[in-house]
């Protein structure tokens, strides 16, 4: 064999190994928190998930030696590929979903749903946004793209390429994810809620021993301003209740 042909079969080996990486890295990254916002434009998203395909690819070398050397149907290891990358970047997503959940059911019980307007391309409360955009930054500062890349190279372990998945597991799993978000938002909120409660039970009291008096202009004042005290007071451990739970998904995304 000539050096060109050797040089030719290496590069080809190269390209097919960064594919097939790719394919991984693409719904994850169009998904991620932070870079796979609506606002990103879809080429730095191209270059982001390239960037990450060229640090993982030399990694993960030993894994997808046997795929390069014995390519499975082109189809079917594109979808199986693709498949696992959505599973990952949307269980990734959900926490960014449960933070706006949280925001929303905040700002809802305390009267703050529609200050200031939305701030953000998606209908979202001012409330909301200002977590979301806080836990983005907390996220990148606590090096997010560097524990998803650690993820990814591991995930190859765990789900070979081109092989089946079980449905029924990643359903289970699913919606084990979901509910986790869901709870996980209601946590955050849970203390908006209570005051809210407390707020509503107490002006149905001032209501009744006062029917003449407006209790709705006397109290939307004092709500207002102790949804914002109490954001004030509760955002940091609220991102830090959140970061704190992004960390351990990350550690072990499929774990029980």
């Amino acid at each position: 064999m000539t050096v060109a042909a050797e040089l030719l079969r290496l590069t080809e080996d190269v390209l097919w190994l960064h594919f097939i990486v790719f394919l991984r890295v693409g719904p994850v990254m169009s998904l991620m928190p932070g870079f796979g916002e609506r606002s990103v434009p879809v080429r730095f998203k191209l270059i982001i998930a390239v960037a990450l395909v060229v640090i993982i690819a030399p990694a993960a070398t030993d894994d997808l030696r046997h795929v390069v050397a014995n390519p499975p149907p082109f189809g079917w290891l594109v979808l199986s590929e693709t498949l696992v990358g959505l599973v990952i970047g949307i269980g990734i997503r959900l926490f960014l979903l449960a933070l706006q959940t949280a925001g929303a059911m905040a700002a809802q019980s305390t009267s703050l749903a529609q200050i200031l307007g939305n701030s953000g391309i998606t209908p979202l409360p001012a409330l909301g946004q200002l977590l979301v955009v806080g836990a983005l930054a907390l996220a990148m500062m606590l090096g997010l793209h560097v524990r998803v890349a650690e993820m990814l190279l591991l995930t190859y372990g765990l789900f070979p390429p081109a092989e089946r998945i079980d449905a029924s597991a990643v359903s289970l799993w699913g919606v084990r994810q979901v509910a986790g978000a869901f709870a996980l938002a209601f946590t955050l909120a849970a203390p908006f809620v209570i005051v809210s409660v407390l707020y509503n039970l107490t002006l149905g009291v001032i209501n009744r021993a006062m029917p003449q008096m407006m209790v709705v202009f006397v109290g939307a004042p004092v709500i207002t301003f102790g949804g914002l005290f109490l954001l004030f007071l509760l955002a940091p451990t609220m991102l830090t209740i959140w970061a704190e739970a992004l960390n351990a998904f990350i550690a072990n995304p499929f774990g029980g």
